[in-house]
């Protein structure tokens, strides 16, 4: 169980530097949008090519953060039946939704874009759109995306195991055990409590 733990430790870091890099791609998606929005409204002037790196920019960052949004805990999820059940049996549901589910999507999609990239970049696949972009570039995110979430999935899968044995923590646990979600609104009731402290404290005097 060790070396497969180790095994799980490794992809996370690789995901955790992929996904923390491509975060950097979310300010330039700004400057470029904003830049394009500002040329066009104020010269009058449109750019395929600009309108197309903002897309595939966007493209990277869904792409290529999947894995890390998956291995922190934060992708969607529907648990209004799961959230009530013990944490062995939330795991196990976990287990069976990663084995049955996630990685056969995942690594089907990795399989069938591998040669869809390939044509693209075989020909130099260019935008149909004049002076857009080189295509085979965005077509690789697809297969490079889906394998990194496929290995977040593994890692998953193995801490699952390592849990249901009793050899790590439970995984679904995240940041204590709160959501991005329930993190932002406990600090929405931490300032409301302070405000209303304030006015309370204002009005004694």
């Amino acid at each position: 169980m060790k070396f497969f733990l180790r095994l799980s430790s490794l992809i996370d870091r690789l995901n955790t530097v992929v996904g923390k890099s491509v975060t950097w791609l979310t300010l330039i998606v700004v400057l470029v949008s904003a830049i394009n929005a500002i040329v066009r409204k104020v010269f009058g002037v449109s750019s395929n090519y600009w309108l197309e790196l903002q897309w595939y920019l966007f493209g990277a960052i869904f792409l290529l953060a999947a894995g890390y949004t998956f291995f922190v805990n934060e992708h969607v999820r529907v648990d209004a039946l799961a959230e009530r059940f013990p944490p062995r049996v939330q795991v196990w549901i976990d287990v069976i939704g990663v084995i049955f589910f996630l990685l056969p999507a995942t690594l089907l999609i990795f399989w069938l874009s591998i040669p869809f990239f390939q044509q693209s970049y075989v020909l130099n696949e260019l935008s149909s759109n004049t002076g857009g972009m080189i295509r085979w570039p965005v077509k690789l995110l697809i297969p490079v995306g889906f394998f990194l979430l496929a290995l977040a999935g593994v890692s998953h899968l193995i801490k699952c195991i390592g849990f249901l044995r009793g050899a790590c923590p439970n995984p679904l646990l995240r940041n204590g055990g709160l959501s991005a979600e329930e993190e932002l609104a406990q600090e929405i009731r931490e300032i409301a409590q302070a405000n209303e402290a304030t006015i309370s404290v204002s009005k004694g005097q």
